[in-house]
C-alpha cells in the first residue's frame, strides 16, 4: 500500500541538506555529550544514508556512469578544503569528505553490478570499503551504498539490512570507548546518537521515484555541501 503522502527526490535531498546543516552546527558549536548535541547530531544521522541511497538510485538512472563518476571526483577535490578546514581548523591532506566516500560508494555499486565472479566481486566492494576508513562516514558509506543497490526491488530489506549496520556499529563504537577507558557515560554520549540513521528509512519509504525541481536541481548538494562546510569553517576556527 502506498503512503498517504510522498516525497519527491527534491524533497528529500532538501531533507537531508538541512540534517546536515544541524549536524555540523552541532559539532562545530554545540557539545556532543549534552541533551541538545545527542538531538542535534541524531537528527544529522538522517543525511548520510539518504545521500547513499541516492547514489544507488543515481546509478540505476545514470545514462553514463564515467560522468556520474566524474563528477563525484571534480566535487570531492572542490570539497576537499572546505572539509578539513572546518574539521580541523587547517589545510591537511587527511581526511577526505563524504564525497569521497559517496565516490566509493558508486564504484562499490558499479563493481557488484558488473563483477560476476561472486569472490572477485566482494572483494572489489569490501577493498573500496577500506579505502573509505579515511574518509568521512567511511566504510558505513560504501556498505549503504551496496545495501541500497541490492535490495533496490525490497523496501524491508533495505530496513533490516541497515537496522543491522547500525546496531552492530553503535554497539562496538560504544564497546571500543568503553575498552579506551571511558566511563559508560561518555562512551554512550559519543556513540548513541548515531542510533539516528534509522531516522532516515522512514524519509526512503515516502520517495516515489520522481525527480522533482528543477533541471538545476541536482548540482543543490553538490554546491551546498563544499560552501556551507566552509563558512563554517571559518566561524568554528577563526
Amino acid at each position: 500500500m502506498k503512503p498517504a503522502i510522498s516525497l519527491t527526490g527534491h524533497q528529500l535531498k532538501l531533507i537531508a541538506i538541512t540534517a546536515m546543516l544541524i549536524d555540523h552546527i552541532a559539532w562545530a558549536f554545540v557539545d556532543t555529550q549534552s541533551v541538545l548535541g545527542q538531538l542535534l547530531h541524531a537528527i544529522g544521522r538522517i543525511t548520510a544514508p539518504t545521500m547513499c541511497f541516492f547514489i544507488a538510485q543515481g546509478y540505476i538512472h545514470t545514462r553514463s556512469f564515467p560522468r556520474y563518476l566524474g563528477r563525484m571526483g571534480i566535487f570531492a577535490l572542490i570539497s576537499h578544503i572546505p572539509y578539513v578546514l572546518f574539521s580541523v581548523g587547517k589545510v591537511t591532506f587527511l581526511p577526505f569528505s563524504v564525497m569521497y566516500t559517496l565516490g566509493l560508494g558508486l564504484l562499490a555499486v558499479y563493481s557488484y553490478d558488473r563483477i560476476k565472479n561472486e569472490t572477485r566481486r566482494w572483494l572489489a566492494v569490501l577493498g573500496l570499503a577500506f579505502l573509505s576508513i579515511y574518509g568521512d562516514w567511511g566504510f558505513l558509506g560504501v556498505l549503504f551504498c551496496v545495501v541500497f543497490y541490492i535490495h533496490r526491488d525490497s523496501f524491508r530489506d533495505q530496513c533490516v539490512s541497515i537496522a543491522t549496520f547500525t546496531m552492530v556499529t553503535t554497539a562496538s563504537q560504544i564497546a571500543s570507548y568503553l575498552g579506551l577507558g571511558y566511563t559508560l557515560k561518555d562512551a554512550l554520549g559519543n556513540s548513541l546518537f548515531q542510533l539516528g540513521i534509522l531516522l532516515s528509512l522512514p524519509l526512503i519509504y515516502l520517495y516515489n521515484g520522481e525527480r522533482g525541481g528543477t533541471s538545476r536541481s541536482r548540482w543543490l548538494f553538490y554546491i551546498f555541501y563544499p560552501t556551507h562546510l566552509f563558512i563554517l569553517g571559518i566561524l568554528r576556527w577563526m
